[in-house]
């Protein structure tokens, strides 16, 4: 049993270590499962809200709760670490790719730096166990994360927080020792409503609540098949994810690039890429492109299919004869998201 101040100088420690490798926030919450995070979960699940994520549904019992997932399991460390950009997010652009998405794949980055923080914490309490996590396992990181203070969950469901606005990475360790939590974070969003109004497809039935089937982020990475066609001009020019209503929180104007990850600094090449480019694209010269790029995770067609959406909603004629040769493509979803920016750009004036 770790006395009380051995436990607080361990926690000190563990922050610093955590500052070190890379992470912009660090904090502790019990592993206990929350009955009321529980039920927000399945009443989100209940409504469909998860659009075709079925895994989110396949597993929910384990989802629900640190404990649910491993009973073992005595305190969550919850880290953010920061990709603050130095851009202008909505600035109009001919292909907009999301700014999480212009550098490496987070979860190589997050992950490393976990697993360095988990070496380091064993090296300090021999015998203790743990696992590590992001993005990847059925862990809901931003709840974790307001309840071990290191922000709190916005109307646009994201984490904010006040040091890093809503530019930040979440990863958690999962640990058999017992730690003392922190303090969860308070709701600062207020009557603000940026966010609700900002969104392209009105995703937010509610504050706090996100229909996933609307949302363009999820109908750009997460869904298979054709995009429906009510959502296809709210696209605009956004080829893989979106972050209208991340970009417009007033929380930003405190974010720092200065603490964002050296290895999370965004491709040059993808922050304003030309369709032109991308449009000509077949499987392994994607491949070659995104390599090391969470982009790589959703194939060139589906990557293909976005990016013709794109050049129907341009009015770049000069993209006509790309686009008439994918109407021909082996994969059917391209084929008529092609047929689709053809009709587009042939009504262009």
């Amino acid at each position: 049993m770790v006395n009380t101040q051995d436990t607080f100088s361990l926690e000190d420690a563990l922050k610093a270590k955590a500052r070190e490798l890379g992470f912009a926030a660090v904090g502790i919450t019990a592993a206990e499962d929350d009955p009321l995070r529980a039920e927000r979960l399945h009443d989100w699940l209940d409504e469909g809200f998860h659009g075709s994520m079925g895994w989110m549904d396949d597993r929910a019992e384990v989802r629900q709760g640190p404990q649910s997932m491993w009973p073992a399991a005595k305190s969550v460390i919850a880290l953010g670490m920061s990709y603050a950009p130095d851009i202008d997010p909505l600035a109009e652009r001919e292909a907009t790719i999301s700014v999480y998405a212009q550098g490496r794949d987070y979860h190589d980055v997050v992950k490393k730096a976990l697993k360095a923080l988990a070496r380091w914490l064993v090296e300090q309490r021999p015998g203790t166990e743990l696992k590590v996590f992001v993005d990847t396992a059925p862990v809901m990181e931003k709840p974790l994360g307001q309840a071990a203070g290191i922000g709190w969950q916005g109307k646009h469901t994201n984490l904010v927080s006040r040091e890093h606005g809503n530019w930040l990475f979440l990863g958690a360790i999962y640990t058999t020792l017992q730690l003392s939590p922190d303090a969860p974070h308070e709701d600062r969003c207020g009557s603000c409503r940026a966010c609700q109004d900002a969104c392209p497809t009105d995703a937010f039935p509610a504050p706090y609540r996100l229909d996933a089937r609307r949302c363009i982020s999820y109908l750009t990475i997460e869904h298979h098949g054709p995009i429906p066609e009510e959502f296809r001009e709210a696209i605009g020019s956004r080829i893989y994810g979106c972050d209208d209503c991340l970009a417009v929180c007033p929380w930003n104007k405190f974010a720092d690039t200065a603490a964002r990850h050296a290895r999370l600094a965004p491709r040059e090449e993808l922050v304003d890429p030309p369709l032109a480019e991308l449009l000509a694209l077949d499987d392994a010269a994607f491949r070659a492109k995104f390599s090391g790029s969470p982009i790589k995770r959703v194939g060139r067609n589906r990557f293909v299919r976005n990016c013709l959406i794109a050049a129907g909603n341009s009015g770049n004629l000069a993209l006509r004869e790309q686009v008439e040769a994918l109407t021909a493509d082996p994969d059917p979803v391209v084929a008529e998201a092609a047929d689709w920016a053809l009709t587009r750009l042939t009504a262009s004036p």
